[in-house]
């Protein structure tokens, strides 16, 4: 797409992210039936089916870069997009209800399961800056520590959320009062999806083809943007935090906002968390496709975006405790202060970038 003039590329961009966007609103109302006909409930829906599916796009370049040897790509591909992915839901916040009378979102969703998927995340994203340190020669059967113990991560945080979901020894199992209404598993009481009365094979189908758009007008996003970026002189670091990283997240802003509108606030949330507890697990893929450690080849500019990630991510955990009400600016304070915090970040990026 290098070739193309600058007008096309962008004309390109935006039919793709129009592509994105629709096919996440069904991805969305898709995953909501396959929860309840499968007994997932929403946050280990979240955890799985839909974060698998939004990261698509992440999924088919880092396997293509692991392939050429470009590991360089792999890395900055998967850790450029997880702090804003966690910026996202300032999104979901400020305009996914609006009103006087609307509390925050963390407000709506608190539970002691989304918590506990913020410390996945967390959890994922120390062993990855651990494993930055590691010496690249560190290599057994085409495996390293590093990636194996982000793996293990993410399946304990898949248990313990499915524990969670059942029990916990709490008040209320952990459900916060006036949170947005949810049995076990973050099951919502939401208006019927139009997918509700089709034969399960039907609402797999529509899944499926829904998951496909996504990867195919994904990898199109990112073709198109990285191709406009390189015309008007953007760096490669910048580029992969800021727009690449924003083209990405289409598919999360698209399905965090459709599952708002049906009610569930905790879906919304665990399609974030889930989706960044998730990228770092494409590590192990890597790792195994090239043969060589991923990690170490990570530079600076990747590090920090992780640390970012992580502190973005700690903040929203303490939003979900806290539970404030306050709104400023149409958004909770813990939006706020991670829209804030990202934005101190990224004038940091760009003094690591120059």
């Amino acid at each position: 797409m290098d070739s193309l003039p600058l007008w096309l590329l962008v004309v390109i961009f935006i039919a793709a992210a129009a592509v994105v966007w629709v096919a996440g609103i069904q991805l969305s109302k898709t995953t909501d039936v396959l929860d309840d006909r499968f007994h997932l409930g929403s946050a280990l829906g979240g955890l799985i089916v839909l974060a698998v599916a939004t990261n698509l796009p992440e999924i088919a370049i880092t396997v293509s870069a692991a392939i050429s040897g470009n590991l360089e790509v792999a890395v900055g591909n998967i850790l450029g997009g997880i702090a804003l992915q966690t910026v996202v839901i300032v999104i979901l916040d400020a305009f996914g209800k609006r009103g006087k009378d609307v509390s925050p979102l963390t407000y709506r969703a608190a539970s002691l399961v989304l918590v506990l998927e913020a410390l996945t995340v967390v959890a994922v994203l120390t062993v990855v800056i651990a494993g930055s340190q590691l010496p690249s020669s560190l290599v057994f059967l085409r495996l390293t520590p590093d990636v194996v113990l982000i793996a293990a991560l993410w399946v304990i945080g898949l248990i313990l959320v499915r524990r969670a979901g059942k029990h916990l020894p709490w008040k209320d199992q952990g459900h916060a009062p006036d949170a947005s209404p949810h049995a076990s598993g973050h099951r919502s009481r939401r208006p019927q999806s139009p997918h509700k009365e089709r034969a399960t094979w039907k609402v797999v189908l529509v899944f499926a083809i829904s998951a496909v758009a996504t990867l195919g007008a994904g990898v199109v996003l990112e073709r198109a943007g990285d191709a406009a970026a390189g015309q008007i002189g953007l760096s490669g670091v910048l580029f992969g935090a800021t727009v690449l990283a924003l083209a990405t997240s289409i598919p999360e802003i698209s399905t965090g906002l459709q599952a708002i509108r049906q009610g569930d606030d905790n879906l919304a949330i665990s399609d974030i968390f889930g989706g960044n507890a998730f990228l770092p697990v494409l590590f192990l893929i890597a790792t195994v496709i090239s043969g060589q450690a991923v990690l170490p080849s990570a530079n600076s500019a990747d590090i920090y975006l992780t640390a970012l990630a992580a502190l973005l991510t700690l903040i929203y955990a303490v939003g979900l405790i806290f539970r404030s009400r306050r709104r400023v600016a149409g958004m909770g304070i813990d939006s706020l202060t991670v829209a804030a915090v990202y934005l101190i970040g990224i004038a940091g990026l760009f003094a690591i970038a120059s």
